[in-house]
């Protein structure tokens, strides 16, 4: 079928996009609103002892200004954490929740004490510079490590050492035996940089409040807007779902960062209420900067134990993942949870032990950013590999080889507790290390020596673990102007949604791929959704439109043996037609749908629709995985990297659209390039953000990125009807330590066996220098 699964359809959304006819939340305006503006804290950690707003309230279309006095006796719940974690002793994680704004006490450069309302946004800015704090200045602290330290700054007075939670896993005598016993052990300290996530539109909303419906509605980017209005109307309002509404339309990416709520929501929502008008806000970029959550930020050490023949015995990391200044809805598990499913990766490894302390530093939050642990921990294993071959003298390609889980031994059993269903990862590595020509690489890298340049190759094997099961929405709804909707709870911020499940309902139904049409950024029309997130929106959605489908295919069986005038057990579907076994009467879906709109005569017991609003009970997590091949040159005068060639190999399982997935990967191994090589969000001793915008904070551009040469090995999944496994983050699993494997290997000739993230030119050009003494 051309527009069916595994064809490289283009996407639906790119001609409204590309021709500057999208709508993001700052393009909507509704009548007769109102703009805010947040005053936020100049002072990372301090006591707030008052806010004098006189001056404000006095200056020009000044409408209103609240504060955390306002939101507090308005009676909003708090930004809570929902991750399920224990501390080590069986207690439950020290969880104190946020409030929209603090009355007590700032913990972060742009914590938000209040919000000004005017009739212009020129206005609301003008009496925003205007509001006073009265903040007595704390010590600061802004590193999770020093922040777990005795008597460094508290920021919460129930949190000694400033610790969240205190996890462990793993059976810490088996994984000491093994350590005792190994013929080897290798150990790196291993520091995973903090970043800004950089999307392309900053966060924006629109909040609106209607008396006589009693009902709030926002519109705002996010990655799920079922989830979001649950929050909203359970935690924050109080109030029942009905009378919220989240609409979201276009999001100009998200990476995880627009999933949760936000402090300024709750505040738009109540000054909505309060003045009777609508009240939109716009983020500029510098306020993005210190108010989104940010990514990463872990500090670990990392150790793998190998008997004499090389074979792993046991890995262990023990180290602190920085949350900030507050705990988010899933801020802990990045640097928990995911690393004890993640860090074992393609690998058999008998015993597994995880430490993270989770602890609070006087910084914006950490969260979700694309893959929120699972490239870290493979980042982590890779580099524990690379080194141990070199330690050991084993070639890094065997080493990985002689480990790998074999394709016989799935289903598998792992250390984390998870089952492989499937994959071939040794027959994926030798492919990826054909493709990329690994054999030739000794003449490449004469060639860059002739030029005075250093030449490194690096591989990184990777597997992750998609997000935990969600319940989705699959809904199927025939519309009068002859198109078919599908309505479903994940969200498109980038990904390509539309074509891909598109796909999949024309290839279960037949209907004609240019009448499709998808909904999911209405809570309102959702009955279900577990958003976008973790890799498997094609898992959740593509299995709920798959199971609809089926529905579909029910109920028209069933209308189609009356209109051919047979019985329902001979009618048969084929692409898109109902027909009666062994003969060629038949009769398409479109056109019982056709029949059906213009009130055909039917018994009383058939359906008179075809329309369906299903829930799938979530598919169990899959295990994408592959292998990276990355080739980057060193200039040794400068410390300038570049990377110069890179192959990849991954396993998907069933791919629905290969031109998608592709483009997945690239953005993803952007992302990893710029975290590997260039992006770090740095603060000084107060707490003040020094990368604050991109005058002073790096990112990737097109010429820091190499062509890509993208090769496929699918295993289907067999844990989801459709067998796909999902791809939007490996792009940076696998390049995170392709790309720094590549760089420590040009490095090796100076004895440098280590380097952390982000290797810029001046930190190269450092380690170079202090190798040669």
């Amino acid at each position: 079928m051309k527009f069916g699964i595994g064809q490289p359809v283009p996407r639906n959304e790119d001609p409204t996009l590309l021709t500057g006819q999208g709508r993001y939340t700052d393009d909507l305006n509704r009548d007769g609103q109102a703009y805010g503006v947040f005053v936020r804290s100049s002072v990372a950690h301090g006591v707030l002892n008052g806010i004098d707003l006189d001056d404000a309230l006095a200056m020009p279309g000044v409408l209103g200004i609240y504060t955390g006095a306002d939101l507090e006796a308005a009676g909003y719940g708090r930004i809570r954490c929902a991750a399920p974690l224990k501390n080590a002793d069986g207690s439950d994680m020290r969880n104190p929740m946020r409030p929209a704004f603090p009355t007590d006490r700032v913990r972060f450069v742009g914590d938000p004490v209040a919000i000004v309302v005017a009739e212009t946004p020129a206005q609301a800015r003008d009496a925003a510079e205007a509001v006073v704090l009265d903040i007595d200045p704390l010590p600061a602290v802004t590193e999770a490590r020093e922040a777990a330290a005795d008597g460094a700054p508290r920021l919460y007075d129930e949190t000694p050492n400033n610790v969240v939670l205190d996890y462990r896993y793993g059976d810490a005598d088996a994984v000491a035996k093994a350590f005792s016993a190994a013929a080897h052990v290798t150990r790196l300290d291993i520091r995973n940089n903090r970043v800004i996530v950089s999307a392309l539109e900053p966060r924006a909303a629109i909040a609106e409040y209607d008396p006589g419906e009693d009902k709030w509605t926002i519109r705002l980017g996010s990655q799920g807007a079922f989830g979001l209005r649950n929050l909203l109307a359970d935690d924050i309002l109080k109030v029942d779902r009905a009378r919220v509404r989240v609409l979201t339309g276009n999001v100009g990416g998200s990476f995880g960062m627009k999933a949760f709520v936000y402090p300024e929501y709750p505040a738009l929502l109540h000054a909505a209420r309060a003045l009777g008008r609508p009240v939109k806000w716009t983020s500029d970029r510098s306020e993005s900067f210190l108010a989104d959550q940010a990514g990463r930020d872990h500090d670990m050490t990392a150790e793998l134990a190998l008997d004499a023949d090389g074979r792993f015995l046991a890995v262990r990391i023990d180290g602190f993942g920085n949350m900030g200044a507050y705990v988010g809805q899933v801020s802990p598990v990045a640097a928990t949870l995911n690393v004890v499913k993640n860090v074992t990766s393609v690998y058999r490894v008998p015993a597994l032990e995880v430490i993270s302390r989770c602890v609070f530093t006087n910084t914006s939050p950490v969260s979700a950013y694309r893959g929120a642990g699972r490239p870290e921990s493979n980042y982590y294993m890779e580099r524990l590999v690379d080194t141990a071959a070199r330690e050991l003298g084993i070639d890094r390609v065997e080493l990985r080889r002689r480990n790998h889980i074999p394709p016989e031994a799935m289903p598998y059993d792992t250390c984390s507790g998870l089952t492989y269903d499937s994959g071939e990862f040794t027959a994926l590595m030798e492919q990826a290390v054909a493709f990329a020509d690994w054999d030739g690489f000794e003449k490449r890298k004469a060639e860059s020596s002739a030029r005075g340049r250093l030449r490194g190759l690096g591989i990184g094997d990777y597997l992750e673990v998609t997000a935990p099961p969600l319940n989705e929405m699959g809904g199927i709804r025939f519309e009068d102007d002859g198109t078919v909707t599908i309505v479903t709870g994940t969200l498109d911020y980038g990904q390509g949604h539309w074509s891909a499940f598109a796909q999949v309902l024309h290839s279960r139904l037949g209907v004609p791929f240019g009448k499709i049409r998808l909904l999911q950024g209405d809570s309102d029309e959702l009955i279900a959704g577990g958003g976008t997130g973790g890799s498997k929106s094609i898992m959740a959605s593509g299995a709920a439109i798959a199971e609809a489908g089926d529905k579909v295919i029910e109920a028209g069986r069933r209308i189609a043996g009356h209109l051919l005038e047979a019985a329902v057990p001979d009618i048969e579907f084929k692409a898109g037609r109902f027909s009666i076994a062994g003969t060629d009467r038949s009769i398409g879906i479109m056109e019982i749908a056709e029949k059906l709109r213009a009130g055909v005569d039917l018994p009383a017991d058939l359906p008179r629709s075809l329309d369906v609003r299903h829930v799938h009970a979530g598919a169990p997590s899959a295990f994408p995985n592959g292998c990276h091949v990355a080739e980057v040159e060193v200039d040794p005068d400068t410390g300038v990297v570049e990377v110069v060639r890179y192959h990849m190999v991954n396993d998907f399982g069933t791919v629905v659209n290969p031109m998608l997935v592709e483009g997945q990967a690239h953005g993803g191994i952007v992302q990893g390039i710029g975290q590997a090589l260039m992006e770090r969000c740095v603060f000084d001793g107060d707490g003040q953000v020094l990368t604050g915008s991109y005058m002073d904070y790096a990112v990737p551009r097109a010429t820091d990125a190499p062509m890509f040469a993208f090769g496929t090995r699918s295993v289907p999944a067999t844990s989801n009807p459709l067998g796909v496994k999902g791809c939007g983050e490996a792009g940076c699993a696998g390049s995170l330590p392709a790309v720094m494997n590549a760089l420590v290997d040009a490095l090796a000739a100076f004895g440098i066996t280590h380097i952390d993230m982000p290797a810029t030119p001046e930190r190269v050009w450092r380690a170079i220098r202090e190798a040669r003494g």
